[in-house]
């Protein structure tokens, strides 16, 4: 891991790794899952009944973000199965990677601990990625509760603008979302996890182009399902900051000159006016020397998808830095 996450935070097993649905004799050995959580237990506690039922009985690993609302004791008690990692702050996406470097089986699939996944769909990811050692990652539909309705992302996701070779499942995408996504583990860990700089929001943008750099592809698979409802614990306005920010950040990191310059432009410029962007302007330029020393241009073939996408995304409805 980064050392910007001190090794005295990294958590330990909590759980008896033999116990509950995770080890029985049905179990499919081949995905585990991963849920951050953090002061949400009612819903962390919902998610993790739906994963103890579904038919490939994954091992399931808790990073609990320095939760303040009892929700490692609440978890330890109702669900002994489930291998709980205690973080000693709130360590946002890179509590993921802290779990992956725990992880035996060869995929890993996340959900946040207000969505969960359907059943049989990661035993249906497995089977996709057996079959395709050039993907990394397959990413699901995304259903939204309790209405039943598709998140208008989907839509973006099955439309991608990118093509593929033909071996792919699905459209090929230039990102995901994590929380719908199963991961390769061997890709996820050699291209670095996501990064403790970013924290979270928009996190997967930094790690899905360093997974296309590495050669790898990333797809949408129509036949998996992910359920989300929205928790109403959140900061909408934190999360599209720290978003914005990530945006910026990505962009010259990666990203030519001309094309780190236009995104920066054409977000000044299309945003909203108020105090949140310009903290987030100002925090992605106080982080302008280390991103200088980070930057690593993607070849000119990623570069490719990347300005196709860019094109997408501007007429998302779906991707609005609002809130």
């Amino acid at each position: 891991m980064d050392s910007t996450v001190p090794p005295e935070n990294a958590p330990a097993r909590d759980a008896d790794e033999d116990a509950g649905p995770a080890r029985t004799r049905d179990a499919d050995p081949r995905v585990s899952v991963v849920v951050i959580t953090h002061n949400r237990r009612g819903e962390l506690l919902r998610t993790l009944g739906r994963l103890a039922e579904l038919p490939e009985r994954p091992p399931v690993f808790v990073v609990d973000n320095a939760s303040t609302d009892g929700t490692c004791a609440t978890v330890a008690r109702v669900h002994p199965w489930v291998r709980l990692l205690r973080a000693g702050r709130n360590l946002g996406a890179v509590g993921r990677n802290v779990a992956v470097e725990r992880v035996t089986t060869p995929y890993v699939a996340f959900c946040d601990d207000d969505s969960w996944w359907e059943p049989g769909s990661l035993g249906a990811a497995a089977d996709l990625l057996d079959a395709r050692p050039g993907l990394a990652a397959v990413t699901a539909r995304i259903v939204v509760e309790p209405d039943g309705t598709e998140d208008p992302i989907v839509a973006e996701l099955r439309d991608s603008p990118l093509t593929g070779p033909g071996w792919l499942p699905g459209p090929a995408l230039g990102s995901f979302l994590a929380a719908a996504t199963v991961l390769r583990v061997d890709a996820f860990r050699a291209a670095g996890g996501f990064s403790p700089r970013l924290w979270l929001g928009g996190e997967e943008e930094l790690l899905a182009t360093d997974l296309m750099v590495r050669g790898w592809w990333l797809a949408y698979a129509e036949e998996l399902t992910v359920h989300h409802a929205p928790s109403a614990a959140r900061d909408a306005t934190g999360r599209r900051e720290d978003g914005l920010r990530n945006t910026l950040w990505f962009a010259w990191l990666r990203r030519p000159l001309p094309a780190a310059l236009r995104r920066t432009w054409h977000l000044a410029r299309t945003v909203p006016r108020d105090a949140a962007s310009a903290r987030a302007f100002g925090r992605a330029l106080a982080g302008l020397p280390w991103v200088l020393r980070e930057r690593r241009v993607v070849p000119e073939e990623v570069e490719e998808r990347l300005r196709l996408l860019e094109r997408e995304q501007r007429r998302s409805t779906a991707r609005r830095y609002v809130g």
